[in-house]
This record gives structure tokens, C-alpha cells and sequence, in this order.
């Protein structure tokens, strides 16, 4: 059995693969064609039928499931949901038959010229008597999917594809059984066991434990299970924080360039968003008219840079200055490949003025959606009834309680020794790589995560040509643009992700864009052997390729 989708309309479109399935297998559900209740292909007929591979549809179906479009039943398949896709489709009856109230101005400034459909509800929001701060956070998810819409927006590559872009660790990477067994044992002894005396909010007292006991032995944390709030990723963390804090009339600044989630956060609360400068000594302190800061000091994202100690002290100074809070992300502290990461904020932190927000996602998998805040006391309250109201019992608290165990066993620091000598190795391939693109690109100097940032060196508009030829030759990088709040026409920089690839494929993939700047004259060519030959010498001792 297969199906009729408009696959390669949308693959014309986006120029990816899973993507395009995904938006074709999407838009005939909305439109109908695809009742609830209806049974989807297995992915081997599906990927037969179109020409992918099964981890592509394996994919499609994956992001159709989170989106409540699908529902998978181990050993029975794949099916349209039945309510959700009902809903959809009335909502889309809804919205060529022209019903439902125009957007506020509010919701338009935020999310009307995103190149979005213009609905995504039954009505418009407006017309559901959505708040100021409602109709504010559906604009920035908005803005944040035409973000995501913009790296992904391809032409289609005339061979497979081979992708730079960052996308945390490749399933390749992640012992799955020793995982999957771990839950399953947790299921066994657990099963579905009641609420922690009414606690559960807070997530999994053993996982708290876990972390505090962890974060005293790695990062000098003084702190103990009641200070940490388990949430699903750091995201969470990083829009309850700015729910709670901000408001119209209050400002909160951000690193310029920095996770294009918090900038999202900042502004769906209403509050002014005050943009710092990064240099490749991290944040450039200042004495900003702010009531909350957002930092990643241990290691910028995305640039790399690590925050010197001088700075460091200085934000402190100014939170006690300014009775601020600073929210101290520190997503990429596991992969670190030379010496101990400088001390966090908030093991310098005597006035508790930090909030320390952590992600298992990057260290695990994305699909492992746990994160947590370790809060001064005066936060603990406040931010724990405000994820009562979204979570009074968390989904994922079997997951909790088997990664508790999995460090507790070992197996957690097993993973990271194993994960930290296949990134390092990677990483040292990618950058050596990239060396022979020096006179395109300027690579930030960086020992730990799982990037590499880097500043084009010519025009912009040599930049935007050279990047579309090397997607027509099959090949793509991370687009730093997207992460600058305050946009620099002159500038063009590129993240280069390699955690997800191996090393055939970050070669492989190098060579096609070698290959594109020869062609575009980019590069000369008869340097280019030069210097590969001088490298090949190098790694064998000075012999000869015979």
C-alpha cells in the first residue's frame, strides 16, 4: 500500500527530503485526503515508493507524530489521528471559506509578514479573546518556524546531501540499547507509580539529586536537590524565566548573536530587548538599564568564545548593582576537549543573583527532552507554581527516574568519555578542513562543543553566490544570520556542525565545497594540491604517494 502526496511539489520547494515528506503527508491530512483513522505505509513501502531512504520517512513521521497530526502504535503502524484531524481540517474549511476576525496589530507586527499561512488556528487569535502576552508568544513561535523555514529552504541537490548544519548529536553516536534498556527496567520496577508526595512538578527527586551530586563534583556548585527545578529541556526554563520576570515597560538583554530562543522569549513577554555585543572574549560588559541578563559564558553560542574570568566577575557586579537576575545557559559544558571549563557564574555567584539553567539533549539526544534550573531561593517558589500551571505532572517522569540511574550506574559518564573521543576526533578533522578554506573563511578558535563558527572573509553578495552553488553541488552549512538581533548588511558568518556526521561524511562534504570555490575561482586550484600533498607528507612521515 502507498500514498498520494505532493511530494515533489514541496521537494521543489524546500529541497529536503524528510522535510518535504513531512509537508506533503501535512497538507493532505489538512485537506481531507488523508481521513482520521486512516493507516500511513510502512516505512519501507513509503521510502520505496518515492526514492528515500527509510530513516528519512522514519523522520516524517516522526515530526507528523509530535505535531499531533499522526499516531504510531508499536506493531500496528502508523495512523491519521482521529480528533486532531478533524480539527484540522475544519480549520482549514474555516479558513478558505474566509471566516474568523482579523489579527490584532499585535499578532500582525509579530508574525503577519513571515511568509506563514496566515492562519494556524480554527479562527484567528484575536478572535479567540487571546491576551497581549498570548497573542504575543503565537508571533514568536511564528517568527521562530520562519527562522527554522529559512535554514531549511533548499534547492533540491542533484546527489544526496551532506549537511553542516548543527543538529546536536547523530543517533550513530548514542548507545540506544543501554538507553532503552535503562527505561525499560524503569518501567518494570516502577510502573505507573503515583506522584512524589505531590512534588512531581518539581520532577524526579532521585534525577535532582542526581544532578546536584553532579554539578558539586563537576562544576563546584554548591547546591542542593530542593534548588533545581527538572524541565522538558532548557527552552522551558528559558520561557518560564522571562515569564516570570518581565513585562511591558521592563528590559532584558541578550548576547548579539545568541540562541534565537531567547531572543523569542524576550519579546513575547512584552519586555524591550536590549541586544550586547560579542567579541571572541564573549559578552562585552556594560552598565545596561536591565532587569535581566541571559548569558552562555562557559561557551558562546554560537561564536565559541569562552568568557574570561574579569568578565565574568563584572556581570556579577552589575546584577548586585542593578538588583537584576542573570539566567546563565550552560548548554555545552559536557564536550569539552582540552582542560576544565572555566567556573560558571553561578559557582562564583555570593549574592544569588544567577539562575543556572543545564540540557541533557545535547549530551543525549534531542528526543530526550530534559533540562533543569538550579534557582536562588528567592525564585524557587515563584518558579515552581508557574510550572505547576503548565506541568502540574510532567510527562517523561519514568525517563527521569531511568537517567537518575543511568548516572548513577556510570553509564551517563561511560557515554560522555566515549562521546567526547568521537567529537574531538571529528572536530579535529572538521577544523583541519577547514583550514584549506582560509582565505574564505576566518574559523573561531574553539575547544569544546559541537560547532565550529566562522566569519566569511570576502563580499556578502560573493557569500550568498558561493553558498547557493555549493547547495546545487549538495552540500550546506548553519546560517549565522538568524541568530544576530541587530542585522549587519556586511556581515555573513556559517555554523559547521559535526557531531551528527562521521568522518566519511564531514570529508566528503568538504570536498564539494573545496570543489564549488575552485570552480567559482575562489580558490586556486594548483594551491589547493599543494597544500593537500603538503598535508598528506606530513601525516606519513614525509613519504611519497606512491
Amino acid at each position: 500500500m502507498s500514498i498520494q502526496v505532493p511530494y515533489d511539489r514541496r521537494l521543489s520547494a524546500c529541497g529536503v527530503k524528510h522535510l518535504a515528506l513531512y509537508q506533503a503527508i501535512r497538507d493532505s491530512i489538512v485537506a481531507g485526503k488523508l481521513p482520521p483513522g486512516a493507516k500511513l505505509p510502512s516505512t519501507r513501502t513509503l521510502a520505496d515508493a518515492y526514492g528515500l531512504s527509510r530513516g528519512s520517512v522514519s523522520i516524517a513521521y516522526e515530526m507528523l507524530a509530535a505535531e499531533g497530526y499522526v499516531r504510531a502504535s508499536v506493531g500496528r503502524g502508523t495512523y491519521v489521528a482521529g480528533a486532531e484531524a478533524r480539527f484540522l481540517d475544519s480549520r482549514q474549511r474555516q479558513s478558505s471559506s474566509g471566516e474568523g476576525a482579523e489579527l490584532s496589530s499585535n499578532a500582525e507586527a509579530l508574525g503577519g509578514d513571515n511568509g506563514l499561512p496566515a492562519t494556524r488556528f480554527p479562527t484567528s487569535p484575536a478572535a479567540l479573546g487571546l491576551s497581549g502576552w498570548g497573542l504575543r508568544l503565537i508571533g514568536e513561535a511564528r517568527l521562530g518556524e520562519s527562522a527554522c523555514d529559512k535554514t531549511q529552504g533548499e534547492r533540491p541537490p542533484l546527489q544526496q546531501s551532506i549537511s553542516f548544519k548543527p543538529r546536536g548529536m547523530g543517533e550513530q553516536w548514542f548507545p540506544w540499547m543501554s538507553w532503552k534498556a535503562a527505561v525499560s527496567a524503569e518501567w518494570r520496577r516502577r510502573g505507573p507509580a503515583p506522584a512524589e508526595d505531590g512534588t512531581a512538578a518539581a520532577g524526579s527527586e532521585e534525577l535532582r539529586r542526581a544532578i546536584a551530586g553532579r554539578l558539586r563534583r563537576e562544576r563546584g556548585i554548591l547546591c542542593e536537590a530542593e534548588d533545581i527545578v527538572v524541565t522538558g529541556g532548557s527552552m522551558q526554563a528559558i520561557a518560564l524565566l522571562a515569564q516570570l520576570l518581565l513585562e511591558p515597560g521592563k528590559s532584558a538583554v541578550s548576547e548579539d548573536p545568541c540562541y534565537s530562543g531567547i531572543q523569542r522569549a524576550i519579546r513575547a513577554s512584552g519586555a524591550a530587548l536590549i541586544p550586547a555585543p560579542v567579541d571572541r572574549q564573549g559578552i562585552v560588559p556594560d552598565d545596561w538599564p536591565a532587569e535581566l541578563l541571559f548569558v552562555t559564558p562557559t561557551r558562546q553560542f554560537p561564536t565559541g568564545a569562552v568568557l574570561t574570568y574579569e568578565r565574568r566577575m563584572a556581570l556579577l557586579d552589575w546584577a548586585v548593582k542593578r538588583s537584576a537576575w542573570i539566567v546563565e545557559d550552560d548548554y555545552d559544558s559536557e564536550f569539552r576537549w582540552s582542560g576544565r571549563p572555566l567556573e560558571p557564574l553561578k559557582a562564583l555567584d555570593r549574592q544569588e543573583r544567577v539562575v543556572y539553567v543545564g540540557s541533557f539533549s545535547r549530551a543525549m539526544r534531542q528526543e530526550v527532552r530534559i533540562g533543569y534550573a538550579v534557582l536562588p531561593s528567592a525564585l524557587r517558589e515563584p518558579f515552581l507554581l508557574a510550572k505547576q500551571l503548565y506541568d502540574p505532572y510532567p510527562a517523561g517522569l519514568t525517563e527521569q527516574r531511568a537517567l537518575a540511574d543511568w548516572m548513577n550506574q556510570g553509564e551517563y559518564d561511560r557515554h560522555l568519555r566515549r562521546s567526547r573521543r568521537i567529537f574531538n576526533r571529528l572536530q579535529g578533522l572538521l577544523r583541519e578542513e577547514l583550514s584549506k578554506l582560509e582565505p574564505l573563511f576566518d574559523v573561531h578558535p574553539a575547544d569544546a562543543g559541537l560547532l565550529l563558527f566562522a566569519t566569511w572573509k570576502d563580499s556578502p553578495e560573493r557569500y550568498d553566490q558561493f553558498a547557493s552553488a555549493c547547495r546545487e553541488a549538495g552540500v550546506s552549512w548553519g546560517d549565522g544570520s538568524i541568530y544576530v538581533a541587530e542585522r549587519r548588511p556586511d556581515e555573513r558568518t556559517a555554523l559547521f556542525g559535526f557531531a551528527h556526521l562521521d568522518e566519511e561524511g564531514i570529508a566528503a562534504g568538504m570536498h564539494r565545497i573545496r570543489e564549488t570555490a575552485v570552480r567559482l575561482g575562489r580558490l586556486n586550484a594548483r594551491a589547493e594540491v599543494a597544500n593537500a600533498a603538503q598535508k598528506y607528507a606530513a601525516r606519513n612521515g614525509g613519504a611519497e604517494d606512491a
